[in-house]
């Protein structure tokens, strides 16, 4: 009454309606372990992971065994329990987060977990006739599938499910540049998990500190206490721009680098220090040291120089002259920009290899040359294709393009710094780990999904053209379809072998470094060839090396309520048919909305402590999970 507010007048008068038998319920039962998770999945959103391991590895631990537990107790169908529809808001959330959680950290847990809802019409109907209810939740779950594994048929639907409804959500949100929940779908659907770096998502939900809260109610409430959030808030913001300074006083050094061996003047090609850099530093979530960040980006300068200079500049006689001179490693009879790729690459080699023999008593020189001859090897057979109008079969140009897009020339050397380390015998083995042959092929596809029209006019094969050449009765875009449809089950794939154990003996970190190398080259070649671009990733470079993170200012509470916390719940009787629900075919309205009983397991007990961040239990509060 004294704000005057309609949307707030709606809200009590709906809520009264909903329980005039009973009374407005004065709590609502919340589960531990769900607390535990949300504060989990905050404080990692804000880039916080690494001072709340050890109690993160406990809370993960328990949830899994209770997970385990149920699954073996039960069916396919564990959800034996009623529950009315603001439970099954609170189920599907702590489904979502377990899934992702377990996963990412690398749990055994099954997509029936997440995806149960899928195979109950009640639930499943409910869910679609009351989407903009559930599409915080419908969020989580979109978010759990970025996860997926081979044949995990589930998930995929779960995630085309889940994208309808939120697509739905997105068309109906108004005032598109305010709404929060309308810029955090869009960051969702816009660019796939694997296509962002770690850095910039940190970024993203620093900034978005208003709205990466676990759940709103009345009058702002927060699970997680204002000052603490804000602390939390602060922290992150205090650390990425630690990191911040540490990358500009690398990246100078890098420039000098690079300048001091003649690579960012060669006046042909690519000048790409800066890009290299980025996508190294961004891309890792590890504590990687400068050592490694260094040894990365020299590693991806000097591919870039050599493989435009393969590409464009030198004559056939000169290439071959340039990769004899690596296979024996002496510069003798080289001369101009091939002398100079080959001095500053003997550098490069000559510093990782005493750096490992000063910490490990072993000399890897000749392991890091034959790698670097491998993939020169592979760029002037490239070369003698394009020069000499040879049509490789499909599979002889994989065998040679996994390998010219260099991938592993960068991640296995690199991950001999790492702890764990890679062990030597894996840094140039006769046959290269299913993961790391899955990351040479998949980078390969990227690009060329996104530099085909290039190479037709530079007359170099693509996998892309090769299709079409096979394939004389395909246009370009079944070429185009046909790639991707081969890369997303390779990606797939990957995912598995980086996050689950068993599949291969190398050490958790370097495969994490796999997972990092291939959303670099997903971040590039997502949509288009922006790392050829010079200027599509300059807004991302100066977010994440140079411009701080802008932080909302907490809000104080005011009588004047938030209007977008006071959501009219759905009547019993009652549910209005919303516009976007018929045009994306979402038919029926859902019956006894809240007070509808559904299968879902009983939620426990009182809000609990998770490390030293106490939580507290609201009287009321309207539930919204971002």
């Amino acid at each position: 009454m004294a704000t005057g507010n309609t949307k707030c007048l709606s809200y009590c008068q709906s809520l009264a309606q909903r329980c005039s038998n009973h009374g407005v319920p004065s709590i609502y039962p919340i589960d531990e372990d769900l607390i535990k998770l949300c504060v989990i999945n905050h404080v990692q959103r804000l880039g916080l992971a690494e001072p709340f391991m050890l109690e993160t590895e406990q809370v993960l631990e328990q949830v899994h065994k209770n997970y385990m537990m149920m699954n073996r107790e039960s069916s396919l169908e564990p959800y034996g329990q009623s529950a009315t529809s603001i439970q099954l808001k609170l189920q599907l959330l702590k489904d979502s987060l377990v899934f992702r959680l377990l996963r990412i950290h690398g749990y055994q847990v099954l997509p029936r977990n997440v995806c149960w809802f899928l195979n109950n019409e009640e639930v499943r109907d409910l869910i679609e006739d009351n989407y903009e209810y559930f599409s915080d939740v419908m969020l989580n779950v979109y978010r759990a599938t970025d996860l997926m594994f081979p044949k995990e048929f589930e998930l995929q639907e779960a995630r085309t499910f889940s994208r309808k409804l939120l697509t739905a959500k997105s068309n109906s949100l108004g005032a598109k540049d305010r709404n929060p929940l309308y810029k955090l779908i869009e960051h969702e659907l816009s660019l796939p998990w694997m296509a962002r770096v770690d850095h910039l998502e940190y970024r993203f939900w620093i900034e978005e500190s208003e709205t990466n809260v676990l759940w709103r109610g009345k009058s702002s409430f927060q699970r997680l206490w204002r000052p603490h959030n804000d602390k939390l808030v602060h922290l992150a913001k205090q650390k990425y721009e630690f990191r911040q300074f540490i990358y500009k006083t690398e990246l100078d050094q890098l420039k000098r680098w690079a300048k001091d061996w003649g690579l960012s003047e060669m006046g042909f090609g690519r000048e790409k220090t800066t890009y290299c850099y980025f996508a190294v530093a961004a891309s890792c979530s590890l504590p990687h040291d400068s050592d490694i960040r260094m040894m990365v980006a020299k590693s991806a300068i000097i591919i870039t120089v050599a493989d435009d200079f393969f590409d464009m500049k030198a004559s056939l006689d000169e290439l071959t002259s340039l990769t004899h001179a690596i296979r024996r490693w002496d510069a003798k009879g080289l001369c101009g920009d091939g002398k100079i790729i080959f001095k500053a690459l003997d550098n490069l080699v000559s510093e990782m290899a005493a750096k490992y023999l000063k910490r490990e008593g072993i000399d890897i020189t000749s392991s890091l040359r034959d790698i670097w001859y491998e993939t020169f090897f592979a760029w002037l057979v490239e070369s003698e294709w394009g020069s000499k109008d040879i049509i490789p079969s499909m599979d002889e140009y994989l065998e040679v393009g996994m390998v010219s897009i260099a991938t592993h020339t960068v991640v296995l050397p690199a991950s001999c710094y790492l702890e764990p380390s890679l062990p030597i015998s894996k840094l140039r083995p006769p046959e290269y780990e299913t993961l790391t042959k899955l990351l040479m092929i998949i980078s390969r596809l990227l690009n060329d999904m996104q530099s085909y029209e290039k190479e037709i006019d530079e007359g170099i094969p693509n996998s892309v053209l090769l299709y079409m050449r096979n394939n004389p009765e395909v246009n370009i875009e079944e070429a185009i379809s046909f790639v991707r449809e081969i890369l997303n089950k390779k990606k797939e794939e990957l995912l598995e072998h980086v996050l689950v154990d068993g599949f291969t003996d190398l050490p958790k970190e370097c495969r994490l470094l796999h997972l990092s190398c291939f959303k670099v080259f997903q971040m590039f070649f997502n949509s288009s060839n922006r790392y050829d671009s010079d200027t599509e990733m300059l807004d991302d470079i100066a977010k994440a090396i140079y411009i701080p993170p802008q932080v909302q200012s907490s809000k104080k509470t005011s009588i004047i309520a938030d209007q977008s916390v006071f959501v009219a719940l759905p009547l019993e009787s009652k549910i209005a048919k919303r516009s976007a629900i018929k045009s994306h075919g979402f038919g029926r309205t859902s019956k006894n909305f809240i007070k509808s009983r559904l299968p879902v397991r009983q939620l426990s007990g009182p809000a609990m402590t998770f490390g030293n961040w106490k939580t507290t239990m609201p009287l009321k509060f309207n539930i919204r999970f971002v």
